[in-house]
């Protein structure tokens, strides 16, 4: 197995973990590592799918679900959830990894670890998010450009910042003290 093929399919155990059991993604990344002996420049590619992904996994689904209709996300397998979403993260968001490298890494993992008919699925819908490419970069562009905002927003820092506005008269719903 190829060595990024072998980070993706970390990343992949990762994001299914976390997916399925609602583990946290740094420990569980971290135990992977553990395990797989990873080169540091191998890890930090993983780590970097694995935080990428994360963080735009909702708008990855909605996407996907927009291009493959007859396959809501919550009918397909976990494991090629993730593949999906790991593919599309690649060559929408990332953009270091050319959209055909990206759907055969995609197949290869789905052969590793997927269903037997789970590396045809995985082609067939990345190849339909591929003659989208562009929308698809601009619709995540926007949801990854928002997380940053929200991001580098600065927390309140004191309590007038936190608390809620005082209470008024005009808000209060019962009717004046009449009784009806």
């Amino acid at each position: 197995m190829k060595s990024r093929t072998r980070a993706r399919g970390i990343a992949l155990q990762v994001l299914y973990e976390v997916d399925m059991a609602n583990h946290i993604a740094g420990d569980v990344f971290k135990e992977r590592l553990e395990d797989a002996k990873l080169s540091d420049d191998l890890a930090e590619f993983s780590r970097k799918i694995i935080f990428g992904v994360l963080p735009l996994a909702g708008a990855i689904d909605l996407v996907i679900s927009k291009n493959a209709p007859e396959w809501p996300m919550d009918q397909i397998a976990a494991i090629d959830r993730n593949i999906l979403r790991i593919a599309c993260w690649e060559f929408s968001v990332d953009e270091e990894t050319p959209i055909k490298v990206a759907i055969n890494e995609a197949v290869e993992l789905a052969k590793l670890y997927g269903s037997d008919s789970a590396p045809r699925f995985i082609n067939g819908v990345l190849g339909a998010l591929a003659d989208r490419q562009h929308e698809i970069k601009e619709q995540l562009a926007k949801v990854s450009n928002s997380l940053l905002e929200k991001k580098n927003d600065p927390a309140p820092t004191t309590d007038e910042e936190i608390s809620p506005p005082p209470f008024s008269e005009k808000d209060d719903d019962t009717d004046s003290g009449q009784q009806g």
